[in-house]
């Protein structure tokens, strides 16, 4: 299993071809997170990714604990935040297991890569203190870019995946809707609703604008009252009794 997690590290690097979402999403949902959340709280994150959130959330939550089944990934993390307090758990989501319960568990895009969402969301959701709050983000396929392709008749189904979505190793694409259904059916009830990053172009016609940092920030801070046309959405949820 390491080896097929580490088939994917090459997605998770500035030559990626949508290096330029990634970094202005994955820079501004942990900011985001922490606008929501004291510092004095306890955080589980499940996955490194590209270590943008993992790496402010170390420095900003009073205990940070991240799970990740790929050395590579690990490897990577810490070559890039030598200094970073993040406590590392190498292991698989669904054999995860700890005495421990947490104010807060961040699920930063990745129910789209594992086998069962169902599975990790109801292990996990055991992990919540009482009032406990859990962040899921996901890739939005119903975006609005992807509207005017589907518009366009670039794009014949916005719900089948992409070259990008396969190269970063996705095995499912969600919509707002979907998206609150799959919770909803873990026994997590959704009591807040973002979008993470509202772009009407592909990343190439973007990148060719060259705009500026608060133009994109711009982007996201709108992005946030508009999760069904948004390039990726961020739901937070509790835990209700099934």
């Amino acid at each position: 299993m390491n080896n097929t997690l580490d088939t994917f590290i090459g997605a998770y690097s500035d030559s990626f071809g949508y290096a330029y979402d990634n970094n202005i999403m994955l820079n501004w949902y942990p900011r985001r997170i922490m606008e929501l959340c004291g510092p004095e709280l306890s955080l589980l994150e499940l996955g490194i990714g590209h270590g943008f959130s993992t790496n402010r959330f170390s420095r900003y939550f009073n205990s940070h604990t991240v799970i990740d089944g790929s050395p590579s990934v690990i490897a990577q993390f810490q070559a890039q935040y030598p200094d970073s307090p993040a406590h590392i758990v190498e292991g698989y989501f669904e054999t995860f297991e700890t005495d421990q319960r947490f104010d807060l568990i961040v699920m930063g895009f990745v129910l789209e890569h594992v086998e069962d969402p169902q599975v990790v969301l109801r292990h996990f959701r055991q992990y919540l203190k009482p009032n406990g709050r859990c962040f899921v983000l996901v890739p939005n396929a119903q975006s609005l870019h992807r509207r005017f392709g589907h518009a366009a008749g670039l794009l014949d189904d916005m719900m089948v995946l992409g070259q990008g979505d396969h190269e970063l190793g996705h095995l499912r694409a969600y919509s707002l809707d979907t998206l609150t259904q799959e919770l909803e059916q873990a026994g997590l009830q959704v009591v807040r609703k973002e979008g993470l990053f509202l772009k009407p172009f592909m990343t190439s016609q973007m990148k060719s604008l060259e705009l500026s940092e608060s133009i994109t920030t711009a982007m996201c801070t709108v992005a946030i009252d508009y999760p069904e046309l948004s390039c990726a959405l961020m739901l937070e949820a509790t835990v209700v009794d099934l």
